[in-house]
């Protein structure tokens, strides 16, 4: 089995440094629809900047480097003990590097290990087998703690909101959380909804779903409607970028939908923050394709 190990500090280096090319559009796009020498515009210009100064210096795009979140998929016959090994020893090489921020305090003893690694699930790592005739996919995904602060989990129904089991009400518990928010999770953000499922992987599946691009829609017609509908409303709440008012509080908004047990209905919103770090690179044979 090939060391990839130079290659994922090579992921690291990118997703750390260099948004995708999908989120700087946007944001791009977001800078014109705020009214000239407003803080907000002011804001989203700024942004611009550092966002073209990381790329040039490869530099982190934010102080705070996240939590690494990696989404590993596998050709069957491949060891993921030997892949883990590699993304952690790259991980390593990137924090001495300065590509990340040393990250993993210990929660009990309040101690940073210094390398961004923490027992078993420091940095987060989720394998899923595929085909052996498939490529190597690894996903990486840097979540920064302000932005994941501010995400919340509500149980339907919510009296105090009037929000039922249903999409209705899960429009209403969603705008809550963007709402309470009030621009802390360094907006302008993008909204990972989860419908359903247990606590646990009701979270899960709500940061999952942020790994899609910006713009790509859920293919049920009724949760595509409801993504571009939470978007436009969040909008409409004039919180604005970094909180300072103005038009662009949410970017995009991806959903998921879950099967869940009779007796729960949980809605968990993973807010990412404008510095929507994540790409993958794929590995076939000897070539390697960062996106």
């Amino acid at each position: 089995m090939k060391d990839l190990t130079n290659e994922i500090l090579e992921l690291i280096r990118l997703t750390s440094s260099s948004l995708p090319k999908d989120v700087e559009e946007r944001l791009k796009a977001a800078v014109k629809k705020e009214e000239p020498g407003s803080a907000a515009r002011g804001a989203l210009e700024t942004i611009m900047k550092n966002i073209e100064l990381s790329r040039a210096q490869s530099t982190p795009i934010c102080q705070d480097t996240g939590t690494p979140i990696f989404y590993v998929h596998y050709p069957e016959g491949w060891s993921t003990r030997k892949l883990k090994a590699q993304i952690r020893d790259a991980m390593a090489e990137a924090t001495k590097r300065s590509y990340m921020r040393p990250n993993a305090v210990d929660a009990v003893y309040d101690k940073n290990s210094g390398n961004n690694l923490g027992g078993d699930d420091f940095p987060y790592i989720h394998f899923d087998e595929v085909d052996t005739d498939q490529p190597l996919v690894i996903e990486l995904m840097l979540k920064g703690g302000g932005c994941e602060n501010v995400g919340a989990q509500y149980s339907l129904p919510n009296s105090a909101l009037g929000a039922g089991r249903d999409l209705k009400g899960v429009r209403k518990v969603v705008l809550d959380a963007v709402h309470k928010a009030q621009g802390q999770g360094c907006a302008p953000g993008i909204l990972g909804v989860s419908i359903g499922g247990d606590r646990g992987s009701s979270y899960v599946k709500s940061k999952e779903v942020l790994f899609d691009k910006i713009g790509t829609r859920n293919p049920d017609p009724k949760l595509a409607a409801l993504e571009e509908q939470l978007t436009d409303e969040a909008n409409q709440l004039g919180i604005g970028p970094m909180g300072f008012g103005g038009n662009t509080t949410v970017i995009d908004t991806k959903i998921t939908g879950l099967h869940r047990l009779p007796a729960s209905y949980f809605v968990s919103v993973s807010y990412m923050c404008w510095a929507y770090r994540r790409r993958k690179m794929t590995v076939t044979g000897d070539e390697v394709v960062y996106d």
